[in-house]
Formats: C-alpha cells, sequence, structure tokens
C-alpha cells in the first residue's frame, strides 16, 4: 500500500505518526511525507531544517519527502486556489491508499489549513484507490487549543507501536532545533509517556492514537 502524510511543519509527522510510519514501512509499504511550510526565507536555514527532516524520514523508512514551501502562519491568506492546487498535485502524484492529516482543531492555524486543503485533494471521487484517511494528534498543538467540541480530539483508532517507539524517539532526535526539555510536550519523556497513555487504552505499552475520518471497506 502506498501511504501519505501530511505534515503543517517539519516534525509534526514524527509527532503524530512517526511510529506507525515506521511500524508500516517495516512491513513493506511506501511511505511518502509531505511537509506544508517553510519556516525561513533564508536557504542556508531551509537546507538545514530539510536535511533534518531527511535524517529523520531514513529513520523511520520514509521513500520519498516532498516540501511545499507555503508560508508558515500565512497558509490561510495563500489563495486558497494555489494551495489546494499544491495539494492535489501531491495526491495525484503517490495515489496514496491510506492517508494521514492533522488534525483539524489543533491551536496552531496551519494544522487546521491544511486539514482542510488535504481533504479537497483527497475527495474520494477522485481517488477510488483511497480507502481510509485518519487525524493524528500532534503534541503541544492538539492538547492546547480551547477545549470546545469542535476542537476535541477523540481518538477511535489505535496504532501499536510497542516495538517502534524507539525509532520514533531516535527520528525526533533528529530534529534537534524542536527538541525541547521536559516537561515541554516536544520533549522525548512527554512523547513517550503519551504513547504509554494511549498504549495502555488498548493494553499495550505503546501506542499511537487517531480519528477515524473515513474508512472504506
Amino acid at each position: 500500500m502506498k501511504v501519505l502524510v501530511f505534515a503543517p511543519h517539519n516534525d509534526d509527522e514524527v509527532l503524530g505518526v512517526g511510529g506507525t510510519l515506521a511500524k508500516l514501512a517495516n512491513e513493506g509499504h511506501e511511505v511518502y511525507v509531505c511537509e506544508a511550510t517553510t519556516y525561513f526565507k533564508d536557504e542556508n536555514v531551509v537546507a538545514g531544517i530539510r536535511a533534518m527532516a531527511a535524517k529523520a524520514h531514513k529513520v523511520l523508512g520514509v521513500k520519498e519527502s516532498f516540501f511545499l514551501d507555503l508560508p508558515v502562519v500565512a497558509i490561510k491568506d495563500t489563495p486558497t486556489i494555489e494551495v489546494n492546487s499544491k495539494f492535489e498535485k501531491i495526491v495525484q502524484q503517490i495515489k496514496p491508499e491510506i492517508a494521514f492529516i492533522p488534525h483539524k482543531g489543533d491551536m496552531h492555524i496551519d494544522h487546521g489549513e491544511v486539514a482542510r486543503a488535504a481533504m479537497v485533494a483527497l475527495r474520494p471521487l477522485g481517488n477510488p484507490q483511497l480507502k481510509k484517511i485518519y487525524a493524528y494528534e500532534t503534541l503541544s498543538e492538539t492538547e492546547w487549543n480551547m477545549p470546545t467540541v469542535d476542537n476535541a480530539f477523540i481518538p477511535n483508532c489505535y496504532s501499536d507501536i510497542s516495538d517502534y517507539i524507539d525509532l520514533k524517539l531516535e527520528a525526533m532526535v533528529c530534529f534537534s532545533t524542536q527538541l525541547k526539555e521536559f516537561p515541554h510536550p516536544r520533549s522525548l519523556e512527554a512523547i513517550k509517556a503519551l504513547s504509554n497513555l494511549r498504549g495502555s487504552t488498548i493494553g499495550v505499552k505503546n501506542a499511537e492514537s487517531f480519528m477515524t475520518i473515513r474508512e472504506i471497506f
């Protein structure tokens, strides 16, 4: 199967789906990551961040990475037709059978914009091969937004990553500029703690949780 993950920013894919990506890649599936935004205009800084992403993706077994270079915190100010066309191009190139997108209720505005653009590109009539879409949680974004019904992340799908938590942590270490000290949620301790919590929900040591957006049998 072909698996595509849309990440608003560098490292979101590791935080939300890192263990699952490593598991799917190990099982022989083709894993692709599309990072939507670019933090800086400085080409040297951008090159450094992409080098970190490449290293992390290699750890997880990602086959290919894509960068849309949309402006961070300003996707909403970019013409919708431009944003949607970039997402559409990636989807039509990969033709994924499983897609992971950020949770639309996350605090960072880019997460909601990416979720909406991804859903436009992943419409069923143009993607008969697509069978599953899941929304993932991102530490320091999903749990920090205002607690409203519309923003709530309510997991109903879990992935046992007990054999892959170490690879997830190793991939996160690659993003040295994003990794923080505990009790910051973007710390190795917090990442491991969340995986323990989600794992205990289904009776395993470590897990990642998702909201099922669409699943076709």
